[in-house]
C-alpha cells in the first residue's frame, strides 16, 4: 500500500493528540495510545499503519495455514493468542475486521474439535469392546501384547468430551487391570511350584553372605568359586527369569563384597610399596636440591653451570615422588638451577659490555653494574610478562583455546620465576656491597 493510502487508513482509525498517536475506540476496546510522534505527525501515522499491515499479514498467514491443515484443532490456542494481541498491539488499522476473522476461525476450529471428539469417542468405545472380549483369555503372552496394543492406540487417540472422559477411562482401565491381575495371580500360583529351585538358590546365597566378611583370603576365594560352580548346576525349571535375576543379583552382591575387600587389601599392599618407592625418590631429589642450592657458592660459575645441567639430567632419572610434595620440591630445584643460569647470563652480559667499552669493572663498580643490569633485565621481563597476561585476559573461554591458554600460563609462571630469581641475585649483590663498604 502506498504511503498516501496508508496515511488515509491511519487517519480513519487513529488520531494525533498532544504529540501522541492514538487508536480510535472499536468494539469493546476504548481509545488508547499506541505511540509518540517522532519526526512528523504524518510519518508517525504511516509508521503505525505499516505496523498494522505487518499484524494483518500474520493473521492472514495463520488463517491460510489453518485452511490447509488437517489438524485444525492444533491452531486454537494460536488464534486465541492473536485475538488477545488485538487489544494491545500498537498499530493503526481495521482491528475489528481482524477480530471478526479470528472469531470465525475460532468457531470453525471448535466445530472441528467437536467432530473429532465424537470420532474419538467411537474409536475408544470400540477399543473397550475389544478389550472386554479378551479379558478372560488365558493366552497370556498373545493377549498381553494385544492389550498393550489397545492401550497404545488408546493413548494415541485424541480426547473426548469432558462429560464422558472419566467414565470411559475408568471402563477401559478396569478391563485391562482385570486381565493383568488374573495374569499376575496365575504366575504367582505357578511360582509356588518352583520352591525347590528357589530354596537351592537361597541356600547358596546364605552361604555366600556368611563368607563375605571373611579374612581368610585364599581359602574363601576357593569356597566362593565353588559356590559359583554350584549355582550353574541348579536347574531353575519354570522359575521366572525375573526371579532368577533377582536371586543372582543378591548372590553376586555377597561375592562382589568379598572380592572388593580383597581388591582393597591388594591395593593397600601396592600403595605401601608405592609409598616406599616415593620416599626413596624423594630422598634422591632432596639431595639434588641441596646440591643445586649450593652450586653458586661452592663452584666456579662455569663448573656450576655444567653441574646444574648434570643435576637436571639426574633429576629426570630420579623417578616420581608423592603428588603432595612434587610441585614444592620441583620449585626449589628449578629455582636453584635458574639462579646459576641467570648468574651465567649476567656475567656473559658484563663481559660483552666490558669488551665493547674497553673498561674493567672491579669491586664496587662491578657489583653496581651487575645490579643495574639485573634491574634492566627485570624491567624487560616485566614488559614481556605484562604482554602475556594481557593476551591471557583477552583469550575467550572456549575449549578450543585450552592448549593455548595452558601455554600462556606456563610462560607466565616461567617469567615470574625468572623475575624472582633476578630479585634474589640483586639482594645477594646488595649484601656484597654492604660487606665491601664495611
Amino acid at each position: 500500500m502506498e504511503n498516501n493510502e496508508l496515511l488515509e487508513t491511519a487517519r480513519n482509525y487513529g488520531f494525533i493528540q498532544d504529540q501522541q498517536v492514538w487508536l480510535k475506540p472499536f468494539m469493546k476496546y476504548p481509545a488508547r495510545q499506541v505511540g509518540d510522534v517522532k519526526e512528523s505527525e504524518d510519518d508517525s501515522l504511516i509508521y503505525f499503519a505499516k505496523r498494522f499491515e505487518m499484524f494483518q499479514e500474520k493473521v492472514s498467514s495463520l488463517l491460510q495455514r489453518i485452511d490447509t491443515s488437517e489438524n485444525k484443532g492444533s491452531f486454537l490456542m494460536k488464534v486465541l493468542h492473536m485475538k488477545e494481541q488485538i487489544g494491545d498491539y500498537d498499530a493503526l488499522g481495521d482491528f475489528e475486521t481482524l477480530y471478526q476473522q479470528l472469531s470465525a476461525a475460532e468457531t470453525e476450529i471448535n466445530k472441528t474439535i467437536k467432530l473429532n471428539r465424537e470420532k474419538n469417542l467411537a474409536i475408544k468405545v470400540g477399543l473397550i469392546q475389544e478389550a472386554e472380549a479378551l479379558q478372560e483369555s488365558i493366552e497370556w503372552k498373545e493377549t498381553s501384547d494385544k492389550m498393550k496394543d489397545l492401550r497404545a492406540t488408546w493413548i494415541k487417540t485424541g480426547p473426548v468430551d469432558k462429560e464422558v472422559t472419566e467414565e470411559i477411562e475408568e471402563r477401559f482401565r478396569t478391563v485391562l487391570e482385570a486381565f493383568f491381575e488374573r495374569k499376575k495371580n496365575f504366575f504367582l500360583d505357578k511360582k509356588q511350584m518352583q520352591n525347590r529351585a528357589y530354596e537351592k538358590y537361597r541356600s547358596l546365597i546364605n552361604r555366600s553372605v556368611a563368607l563375605q566378611n571373611s579374612e581368610e583370603w585364599e581359602a574363601t576365594t576357593i569356597k566362593l568359586k565353588q559356590l559359583q560352580n554350584e549355582w550353574k548346576e541348579v536347574v531353575s525349571g519354570t522359575l521366572s527369569r525375573k526371579a532368577v535375576t533377582n536371586l543372582w543379583t543378591e548372590f553376586r552382591k555377597a561375592h562382589n563384597h568379598f572380592f572388593e575387600r580383597l581388591k582393597v587389601k591388594i591395593n593397600n599392599e601396592k600403595n605401601q610399596s608405592k609409598d616406599k618407592f616415593y620416599d626413596t625418590n624423594l630422598e634422591k631429589k632432596q639431595a639434588l636440591v641441596s646440591e643445586a642450592e649450593q652450586l653458586i657458592h661452592t663452584h666456579s660459575l662455569g663448573e656450576a653451570v655444567k653441574r646444574a645441567k648434570e643435576l637436571q639430567a639426574e633429576w629426570k632419572k630420579a623417578g616420581p615422588v608423592h603428588p603432595s610434595v612434587s610441585d614444592a620440591i620441583w620449585e626449589r630445584f628449578i629455582k636453584a638451577c635458574d639462579k646459576v643460569f641467570e648468574m651465567s647470563s649476567l656475567e656473559h652480559y658484563i663481559r660483552k659490555r666490558q669488551q665493547a667499552s674497553n673498561e674493567k669493572l672491579n669491586g664496587t663498580d662491578g657489583i653496581n653494574a651487575r645490579i643495574t643490569a639485573l634491574k634492566e633485565f627485570i624491567k624487560s621481563d616485566n614488559q614481556e610478562l605484562g604482554l602475556l597476561e594481557t593476551n591471557l585476559d583477552k583469550l575467550s573461554d572456549t575449549p578450543g583455546n585450552e592448549s593455548f591458554r595452558s601455554m600462556l600460563q606456563g610462560k607466565i609462571r616461567n617469567f615470574n620465576r625468572k623475575i624472582h630469581t633476578k630479585t634474589e641475585l640483586i639482594e645477594m649483590f646488595k649484601k656484597q656491597l654492604t660487606t665491601t663498604d664495611n
